[in-house]
C-alpha cells in the first residue's frame, strides 16, 4: 500500500495489525536523542522494518546495514511479548524546515489509519548550568502531552511534566496536531549535550518511554556502550555531511560499526 501526502509518501511493504498500539517518532533533534531511542528500541525489541518514508527532497543516499541497503526515514513495527503494538519511525537526518508539517501530517494521518492510540516523540533538551562531570552523568527527563488524557497518563506515572518552553521540530507540530484532533502525543524532553551524540540522554528518554508504554526495556548496554555509540554516530554524519549538503563526495557510513 502507498500513501501519498503532499511531498511525502509513505509505503508499507506489508501490512501489520497495530490497532491500539503506540507510535515513536524519531528524527534527529540536540544530542540526537530521538536517533539513539529508535534504533535501540529496534535492536532490542526485535522490530522488523515495515515500511518507508519517501520523498523528493529527502538526502539522496541510502544507509546500509549489514549489507542491506535502507531508506533515509523507516518504519519497524513489531508485537512485543506482553501484547503491545508498538511502531517506529527513525531516521538518521534531520528533515528540512519546509518539510517538517508535510511529514509529520503524514505520520499522523498514518498512524490514525492503522488504528494506533499514542505517538510518543523523544527529543534532546539543552539545560544551561550543569558543569561537574558527575552533575553531566546524571540526566533528567521530562514529558508534556497534547490532551488531557496524555497529561493524566503522566501524572499517573509520576513523569515531571514540562511546564514552559519552546519545542521545536517535529515534536513541536505533532503535539499541535495532537491538541487540534485529540490525539495523544507524548513528548518526551532528555537533558542532553548539544555537541555531540547523547547516549546517555536516549537511555534516559527510553526508561520514560518504556513508564508510558509500560513495557520493560533494559537500558544498560545503552550506558556500557555510549562513548562506542556516540563515537560511530559522529563518525556516520561526518561521512554523510558532503551528501546531504549537495556536495559530490560519496560517504561511506559506518554508524552501526
Amino acid at each position: 500500500m502507498v500513501m501519498q501526502l503532499e511531498d511525502i509518501q509513505i509505503v508499507d511493504f506489508e501490512e501489520m495489525d497495530l490497532t491500539n498500539g503506540s507510535v515513536i517518532a524519531g528524527f534527529p533533534s540536540i544530542g540526537l536523542v530521538s536517533t539513539i531511542v529508535a534504533n535501540y528500541m529496534i535492536d532490542a525489541l526485535g522490530l522488523k522494518q515495515i515500511g518507508a518514508m519517501e520523498s523528493p527532497h529527502f538526502p539522496t543516499l541510502s544507509v546500509v546495514h549489514t549489507g542491506e541497503p535502507l531508506s533515509p526515514v523507516r518504519i519497524y513495527g513489531g508485537m512485543l511479548s506482553n501484547g503491545q503494538k508498538l511502531a517506529v519511525f527513525v531516521s538518521e537526518f534531520k528533515p528540512k524546515p519546509n518539510l517538517i508539517n508535510s511529514l509529520s501530517n503524514a505520520i499522523m494521518v498514518w498512524s490514525k489509519k492503522k488504528g494506533c492510540k499514542l505517538m510518543i516523540s523523544p527529543e534532546g533538551m539543552v539545560v544551561e548550568g550543569k558543569g561537574s562531570e558527575e552533575e553531566e552523568m546524571i540526566v533528567d527527563a521530562y514529558a508534556i502531552g497534547s490532551t488531557e488524557n496524555a497529561r493524566t497518563t503522566l501524572v499517573a506515572k509520576n513523569i515531571p511534566q514540562f511546564k514552559n518552553g519552546i519545542i521545536a521540530g517535529v515534536s513541536g507540530v505533532l503535539l499541535n496536531k495532537g491538541k487540534h484532533e485529540n490525539f495523544d502525543v507524548i513528548s518526551i524532553l532528555a537533558e542532553a549535550h548539544p555537541n555531540y551524540p547523547d547516549a546517555r540522554a536516549a537511555a534516559s528518554a527510553i526508561n520514560v518511554i518504556a513508564l508510558v508504554v509500560g513495557i520493560e526495556i533494559n537500558v544498560g548496554p545503552l550506558y556500557d556502550e555510549a562513548e562506542r555509540i556516540e563515537k560511530q554516530l559522529q563518525k556516520f554524519h561526518k561521512q554523510a555531511k558532503p551528501i546531504v549538503s549537495g556536495a559530490s563526495q560519496i560517504p561511506q557510513p559506518e554508524m552501526y560499526g
